[in-house]
């Protein structure tokens, strides 16, 4: 069994927000020890560990709240489960994208302003005139 600390040690989750998880029923079964904290077995970590994977998916607090509450049904709720994760995985590849074409911006800028600075391409502006204003 771990405490609070140490849960947050392992999972990389700070103490205020593994408490807000726990309070908002993220992390279901936890048990408290004789002076009431809560304490952690290590399928509890094993949870923590998969609510940081599913935030960093893009998952709202509602939406990590409705997957425990799927996961808490088992073996019946998969199919509810993988519509959830297929959609966050679409967005996620949308991100993705949109994240490629903005480092191909700034690659094809780099390459302008290199060459400008070393004279092989002449300079212009998409926001200044011609004649510099």
């Amino acid at each position: 069994m771990y405490t609070m600390k140490q849960a947050c040690e392992m999972t990389g989750m700070n103490y205020e927000a593994l408490k807000f998880y726990c309070n908002s029923g993220l992390v279901p079964r936890v048990q408290r020890d004789s002076r009431n904290r809560r304490v952690f077995d290590d399928r509890n970590i094993a949870w923590i560990k998969s609510l940081s994977c599913l935030k960093r998916c893009g998952l709202s607090i509602a939406e990590m709240r409705r997957y425990t509450e799927l996961c808490l049904l088992g073996e019946s709720s998969i199919p509810d489960r993988m519509q959830i994760l297929a959609e966050k995985r679409e967005e996620l590849q949308h991100r993705m994208q949109d994240i490629q074409d903005s480092i191909e911006y700034i690659d094809s800028k780099e390459r302008f302003f290199e060459g400008v600075l070393d004279g092989s391409i002449t300079y212009y502006s998409n926001v200044l005139t011609a004649d510099g204003d």
